[in-house]
């Protein structure tokens, strides 16, 4: 049953230009290396989104067992689990795209003193170069009253689980719900991937999403210095089989006190390297004020 929700969310094909912001030291890398960067879910900038489906859990759970629930023993479980699981299991490595390239709350993230630029594949241009590296491509969900029902599907499964294999008569030991529990394991990290808090959805992001990973030293898992520690991370090909160059859609110049010299210098930059966007590139036009 929660194949079938994973499967159902990321069905969803984008259509039209998706965007990655990045800082002029991300351009530099992406176009010399035609690859980006896919971070561990939990150290993006808002990994609060694992602990927001953990959260998510926690209200379902404590909602059924308030209302009398039959078996509490597995819902708390099932919790005390997810927990745990959602930050210290498996692991999932992701890529941020967005359906508006010029957003300002997104240049205020990624444009630090007027270093930013957002870059604009075609989205099945994204979508092939995902589906040749086993990637999957999700809209991310934003509605509370989605993602509500999303977790009760999920937690509907776990009793569904429980009930075939017997957990449900009699008393059972603790010990026997996480192998039940890991059966899910895989779909509920898919699922968490793409549930974001409510606060985000001017964002309207579409999350590049890894296979899950369950032994990093066996994975090809890289390290780069992030902010306060080392960010674990993979490599996401942007380059198709039937293409001999990454092909890049648009490029938006971040907010910048020197438009022209910027607008200049990004554009060499493109076509060292031999790519010249389709639709170009253009100032985001958002009035700066160095301070």
């Amino acid at each position: 049953m929660i194949n079938s929700i994973t499967e159902s969310l990321y069905a969803d094909q984008p259509e039209g230009t998706l965007y990655h912001y990045t800082s002029f030291g991300g351009v530099l890398g992406i176009v010399g290396s035609q690859v980006l960067w896919a971070s561990d879910i939990r150290y993006m900038n808002d990994s609060a989104e694992l602990r927001h489906t953990a959260d998510l859990v926690k209200t379902e759970v404590t909602a059924r067992i308030a209302a009398g629930h039959d078996h509490p023993q597995l819902l708390n479980a099932f919790l005390d689990w997810v927990a745990h699981r959602i930050t210290n299991g498996h692991i999932l490595f992701g890529a941020s795209f967005r359906s508006h390239g010029n957003l300002l709350s997104q240049w205020r993230g990624y444009s630090a003193v007027g270093k930013g630029a957002s870059l604009g594949f075609d989205a099945d241009y994204v979508s092939t170069c995902a589906n040749e590296q086993a990637f999957r491509l999700g809209r991310c969900v934003y509605d509370s009253e989605e993602q509500s029902e999303l977790i009760g599907q999920i937690v509907d499964a776990v009793e569904g689980l429980a009930g075939r294999a017997g957990l449900l008569e009699g008393p059972v030991p603790g010990d026997a719900y996480p192998p039940l529990f890991q059966q899910l394991e895989t779909d509920l990290l898919r699922i968490a991937a793409i549930l974001k808090h409510p606060s985000f959805e001017e964002e309207q992001e579409w999350r590049l999403v890894s296979p899950v990973v369950s032994d990093f030293k066996a994975a090809p898992v890289y390290f780069r210095e992030g902010r306060s520690m080392l960010v674990p991370y993979m490599k996401f090909s942007l380059m198709c089989r039937d293409y001999q160059q990454m092909q890049m859609e648009h490029v938006y110049l971040g907010p910048t006190p020197n438009i022209s010299l910027s607008m200049n210098s990004m554009k060499m930059c493109l076509a060292k390297h031999g790519i010249r966007p389709a639709r170009g590139i253009d100032y985001c036009q958002i009035p700066y004020r160095q301070r």
